[in-house]
């Protein structure tokens, strides 16, 4: 279950009449644990609660308490021994009237009346995987007002399906942002009256629902109707109270539709929420999801964390600005002059959604602003900051629109607490129509028309606030001199994930400068727009994008256009999860990438561990790798540059699948023919090595042939191989092999010494699995393999070393690592060994290969886990490893690196010397054949 799903059961429990005997598995169920496990909590096996309540191990600990007994029943269970064994995190105790739980981790506590415990549903939310954090704490009102919205959506659907067709979506989304505004406008004292919105309906609308569209459409008519013209207008006087909105929101049609009595009552729950608590910086994302059939699937995932975006934001510009906000003190002048400068300053997110990062941005700004104002002695002054100066570009019409809103309610919310409650709603209304978010594609529209240069300006001016023509920027702002800031979250999409007309977008945006866009993911376009708009006016830019652009082949494909272009990387994030509310907490991998063409700017690489604790360094390079080092583009290579042994694919069985066995069929096999024992093999993959479970495989050659086949099953077999080939008529590979059906398509076998490497494997080991199998074995195409290689070969493959080669200059899945051949081992800058170099590291390769032994059978899985971030691996192993490492490091430089930014810089150092300076694109930037 996701968190919303969770509020809607939490609150559908709090909403029926109190049951003591069931609450408790009640309250379980609501937290997405399944029947079967309330069952055996009921049956006692499972229950081990001492107070006659529930105790789900490692949990939470339950009971119901006598009426007025809560606080007492609390405390037992604090004291509860059954508690301390049973690990639980949580323990709660209700009487039906009162609520009251603690977090014995944190020592947090809730209390409140019983019926307003669903308010308190993310203090819990741990209790069904979801790791809360602060964020999440006080993102609990948008995400029970989304969920409020979306079943108010879907009612509204049910009995309005005309409003579900594709003409008439724009007028369902433009509904439901209006309910947004009177929601939070009758709660914030926008609206005269206090629940003036909610209370009108409920007033003088029918309880069957029969003219409740009426009369919402007729609040919506007087909103749109100036005072001195309602009387001409007709409208009902039990609409005098409500304002003149203007700004678009409620012009055009005021068509509402159609409620159930299910709906009216939705629409009545929904305006009993307290609005003031909405959040801006990630409302817009939740309400996104109300209106967005894809989307809908996975409401409640689309939490946008605050300190992420902040990520972007605050390198990008926003600590210059308090840099300058230090520097200036109390300087009156100084404080001026940044002032003057923001009002200038432009925010632009060319991929805006519902506006997050724009509504964070001039939150974040408006703050220094006011903190310049109370220096100066000047509390309470109206901000210089121009809204409209806070700019995007949305595909689809809803996101575009919720923007504009977020937008409206944070500048609302930010003078009311920097120039108080009645300065900020005397300016408030009427609404401004000026429009300032273009719906469109980013890819097509030109930046500049939507952030013109310095001297220019766009003379379009926007009738309807909510109603921008596709593709059409409607601005009328003038740029006086100010910086342009890019920022966002573009859409990501690997090419195979690209539909053809995004790929010919892509293909436009790059034209004449990259003719292999096919291996670009699509975010790449929002970077070579960015550092073409850089060309044109004084602006930086940063995006949260996947890390692949900044590994594997997509970055000798991308970055050296964009460098050459004059962009530069002014600071980066390495790859880290952008996470969301989802239970398994799956979030992208992504990195955060700066960009800039101002001359001998600061670089910095920043860095979040474990903890989520950021450190920070300056450096003279950050190459597209994200490494502080030279502009060095590594490309695969065909060859080994030394005398390493080369690696290949394992074996590619090519439709021969009869030919592969499970462990338990070969032994089937040899019960019933011991002959086909001498042609059975153990056969490994990446799975089968890592996992010590290899499979068998049939491995016949020309020579053995004859005997193979007088063994029918194996001859059924061959037979079944043949026919699959001959299946596959339009594959030329397959056609060539139809005369070899009792082989693989390859047939690598070692002599002596057989070293595997899995293709895929997880991040959450401190070294590469790698490894020897027994020289009979067979290695399957899923991993790599070294032939009798010298085990000095080895050695180098499990060292930090190439590890975080690896992980630099392959391409990942999310981040488990993807390893190659041609771009990982044969481009691995290694000294030149000496004879005792080889020797050494053949000794540290046999050590670790040694202690694995000493602990059969456990696997390199068993050997190499994490658990909660802790390596598992046993001391001795851990030793044989650092052995191994200490001696490769000392060869690189004669001791041990500090750090892996110290091993990345030596690396890049000796790829830069070996390779050819013919394709410089500047400095030592490079690329290989």
């Amino acid at each position: 279950m996701n968190a919303v799903e969770i509020e809607e059961a939490v609150t559908t429990l709090a909403a029926q009449p109190f049951d003591a005997v069931e609450f408790p598995y009640a309250f379980l169920l609501a937290f997405g644990n399944k029947d079967t496990t309330i069952k055996r909590l009921r049956g006692g096996a499972q229950n081990k609660s001492d107070l006659g309540g529930v105790l789900q191990t490692n949990n939470i600990h339950i009971a119901v308490a006598p009426t007025g007994s809560a606080p007492e029943t609390l405390a037992a269970l604090k004291a509860s021994p059954a508690t301390a064994k049973g690990k639980a995190r949580f323990i709660l105790a209700t009487d039906g009237t009162t609520f009251e739980a603690e977090d014995l981790d944190s020592g947090e506590t809730v209390v409140c009346d019983y019926a307003d415990f669903p308010d308190q549903f993310g203090f819990f939310l741990p209790l069904a995987g979801i790791s809360t954090v602060r964020q999440l704490r006080e993102s609990s009102f948008d995400i029970r007002a989304t969920s409020r919205l979306n079943r108010l959506y879907l009612e509204l659907q049910k009995d309005n399906s005309e409003w579900s067709r594709p003409e008439r979506r724009p007028d369902m989304n433009h509904f439901m942002a209006r309910m947004i505004f009177c929601f939070f406008a009758e709660d914030t004292d926008i609206f005269n009256g206090e629940s003036l919105f909610t209370t009108t309906i409920e007033r003088m609308s029918a309880s069957d629902s029969s003219n409740t569209d009426f009369v919402v459409s007729e609040i919506f008519r007087a909103m749109n109707t100036k005072k001195s013209d309602r009387s001409s207008a007709k409208l009902p006087r039990w609409t005098d109270d409500f304002p003149y909105v203007n700004g678009g929101l409620f012009s055009g049609t005021v068509d509402v539709p159609r409620f159930s009595r299910i709906a009216r009552s939705y629409l009545l729950h929904i305006g009993s929420l307290d609005w003031t608590k909405i959040n801006p910086d990630i409302f817009g994302s939740m309400i996104q999801a109300v209106a967005d059939d894809e989307e809908r699937g996975a409401l409640g995932m689309h939490y946008t964390s605050v300190p992420n975006i902040l990520k972007v934001l605050n390198p990008l510009f926003l600590d210059d600005l308090r840099e300058h906000l230090e520097e200036a003190g109390d300087n009156a002048r100084k404080l001026l002059n940044l002032r003057t400068r923001m009002a200038r300053i432009r925010v632009f997110d060319p991929a805006c959604g519902s506006g997050n990062f724009l509504v964070i941005a001039y939150k974040q700004v408006r703050a220094i602003e006011a903190e310049i104002n109370q220096r100066r002695g000047e509390d309470g002054r109206p901000s210089e900051i121009p809204l409209t100066n806070f700019r995007g570009i949305e595909l689809r019409d809803f996101p575009a629109e919720i923007a504009r809103l977020a937008l409206i309610i944070a500048e609302y919310q930010c003078d009311v607490l920097y120039r108080g409650q009645k300065l900020a709603l005397a300016e408030f209304l009427p609404l401004n129509a000026q429009n300032w978010i273009t719906c469109g594609n980013a890819l097509k529209i030109d930046w500049l028309s939507i952030c013109p240069p310095t001297g220019t300006g766009v003379k379009l001016q926007a009738d309807d606030l909510f109603g921008t023509p596709l593709e059409q920027a409607q601005i009328d702002f003038e740029n006086e001199g100010g910086e342009t800031y890019i920022c966002g979250n573009p859409p990501y999409l690997g090419r195979k994930y690209q539909s053809d007309e995004q790929k010919a977008e892509l293909r436009s945006v790059f034209a004449g400068r990259c003719d292999d866009t096919l291996s670009l993911d699509y975010v790449s376009g929002w970077f070579m727009k960015a550092t073409d708009f850089m060309s044109a006016t004084l602006a930086d830019a940063a995006f949260v994008s996947t890390n692949s652009i900044c590994q594997g082949i997509q970055v000798s494909t991308l970055w050296p256009v964009l460098f050459r272009r004059g962009a530069a990387i002014s600071f980066a994030y390495r790859s880290f999860k952008w996470a969301n509310l989802a239970s398994y907490n799956a979030g992208v991998t992504v990195s955060i990438v700066g960009l800039t063409k101002r001359p001998n700017p600061v670089r910095r690489m920043f860095s979040t561990d474990d903890d989520g604790a950021t450190t920070v360094k300056e450096t003279g390079n950050i190459n597209a790798y994200l490494v502080a080092a030279d502009d060095v583009f590594v490309s695969p290579r065909t060859k080994v540059p030394d005398d390493r042994t080369p690696m290949q694919f394992g074996n590619h069985p090519y439709y021969a699948n009869d030919l592969m066995l499970r462990p338990e069929e070969a032994t089937a096999l040899v019960a019933r023919n011991p002959q086909v024992a001498d042609f059975i093999r153990p056969l490994y993959g990446s799975k089968e090595f890592i996992s010590s479970s290899p499979r068998s495989c049939l491995w016949i050659t020309k020579d053995t042939l004859d005997r193979a086949l007088a063994i029918p099953e194996i001859a059924q077999r061959i037979d079944a191989v043949e026919a699959a080939r001959r299946e596959k008529k339009s594959d030329a590979q397959a056609k060539k092999l139809v005369d070899t059906p009792y082989r693989f398509r390859d047939q690598y076998v070692a002599k002596a010494e057989l070293v595997v490497i899995p293709i895929v494997s997880s991040e959450n080991r401190p070294y590469l699995p790698v490894g020897l199998v027994e020289p009979e074995a067979i290695v399957h195409n899923k991993a790599f393999a070294l032939y009798d290689a010298p085990l000095w070969n080895m050695a180098l493959i499990a060292s930090k070393m190439h590890l975080i080669w690896i992980g630099t200059v392959c391409v990942r899945l999310e981040m488990r690592y993807s390893y190659s051949n041609t771009l990982g081992w044969n481009t691995f800058p290694v000294p030149t060994l000496t004879d005792k170099n080889k020797a050494d590291l053949t000794r540290c390769a046999e050590d670790i290969t040694l202690v694995r032994e000493s602990y059969f059978p456990a696997s390199i899985s068993d050997l190499y886990e994490m658990k909660d971030g802790v390596s598992q691996m046993p001391a001795d192993l851990r030793d044989a490893h650092d052995r191994n490492d200490e001696v490769l490091e000392r060869i690189y430089i004669g001791r041990r690196f500090r750090n892996d930014t110290e091993r990345l810089q030596k690396l890049f150092e000796l790829y830069a010397k070996s390779a050819s300076p013919s394709r410089s694109v500047k400095k030592k930037t490079v690329g290989l054949n």
